[in-house]
């Protein structure tokens, strides 16, 4: 999937986007990181992608990194969708994380990101559930976007307060919980106390300038696959319609967000255009592009330094909004 990437030199841009003052990103030593992310960029290349829907969503729970041996694991149901918890050893007292995979709506289930379901939850301390929605092409738009809204229905039902809730994601897990704080809005329904995507899809048209400029130095994602798997989720429908595409929603009355994206991503622009219209729209972001990395690279925790620091990011950014119940300033 993708082309093979370029070498680039590191740079840092950390940028909050409305309601907020800098977040500077940790001190890093560039060479190490960028021969780290080097070296995972090769592997991943190498390694290809195997041919028939059945076999790419297998290879996908394959590659996972295996749950961490400290970290509580419950079954559950989100209303009428299986869900799993997952708490850290400090047990899980800061609150509830939603939490909703990536894998372009066709791909992913409660195995594919539970390595960094888990890390995330030793990270913050709050008690992770991910939930596992109906994908396409069975069950094309809206059940994703439904059963997102619906799991945070439950969630609420069950006693969680929505100042208690963290709604998360990566990829189209990312844009999902993007457009899921935008249908609890307008369905007139509490707001979590805050949302983090990493990597998040909000462009389901394919329109950002960085699917041109960027594909050619991201490893996984390219043009043409985002656009095969937009079909595949979208059908006939707009593909501009918000619970599609956040990016061209209303953005406005919605909680802090914290914005992480790598540089070497064909997403980029879905990324940095989202937090450019929510701040345009009033609503805090924080916007973090993180030098040299690849699409959703913190699921790689077990090989990048920067996988461990984006992750301490997210906590950090999560204490911030508790202390002074907005977005870090």
């Amino acid at each position: 999937m993708g082309a093979r990437a370029r070498r680039r030199r590191p740079y840092i841009v950390s940028a909050p986007v409305g309601g907020g003052g800098v977040m500077t990103l940790p001190t890093i030593d560039p060479v190490a990181e960028s021969q780290e992310i080097a070296a995972l960029i090769e592997a991943l290349t190498a390694a290809g992608w195997p041919d028939g829907l059945a076999a790419e969503r297998a290879a996908m729970e394959a590659e996972a990194t295996p749950l961490a041996a400290d970290i509580a694991a419950t079954a559950m149901r989100l209303g009428e969708r299986p869900a799993e918890a997952l708490v850290g050893p400090a047990g899980g007292s800061a609150g509830t994380g939603l939490y909703l995979h990536g894998g372009g709506y066709v791909y992913g289930s409660l195995l594919s990101h539970r390595g960094l379901i888990g890390e995330l939850a030793r990270a913050t301390n709050l008690r992770m559930v991910q939930l596992d929605y109906r994908l396409a092409p069975e069950h094309p738009f809206p059940a994703a976007i439904e059963d997102a809204i619906a799991a945070v229905g439950a969630l609420y039902d069950s006693g969680v307060k929505p100042q208690d809730l963290v709604v998360m994601g990566d990829s189209a897990g990312g844009g999902l919980a993007l457009a899921t704080l935008i249908g609890l809005r307008d369905a007139q329904m509490a707001l979590p106390r805050a949302a983090v995507v990493l990597s998040p899809w909000t462009d389901l048209s394919c329109s950002g300038e960085t699917y041109r400029t960027r594909a050619a130095i991201d490893p996984m994602i390219d043009h043409a696959l985002a656009c095969k798997l937009a079909g595949l989720y979208a059908g006939d429908a707009d593909r501009r319609d918000p619970r599609l595409s956040p990016l061209f929603g209303d953005l406005s009355g919605l909680p802090p967000m914290l914005i992480q994206v790598g540089e070497r991503e064909t997403l980029q622009s879905d990324a940095a255009n989202f937090a450019a219209r929510a701040r345009a729209a009033g609503s805090p972001v924080t916007f973090e592009e993180w030098p040299g990395m690849i699409h959703v690279w913190h699921q790689y925790y077990a090989r990048l330094s920067a996988s461990h620091r984006a992750i301490g990011r997210i906590a950090a950014f999560l204490r911030e909004v508790d202390m002074q119940g907005e977005t870090p300033r």
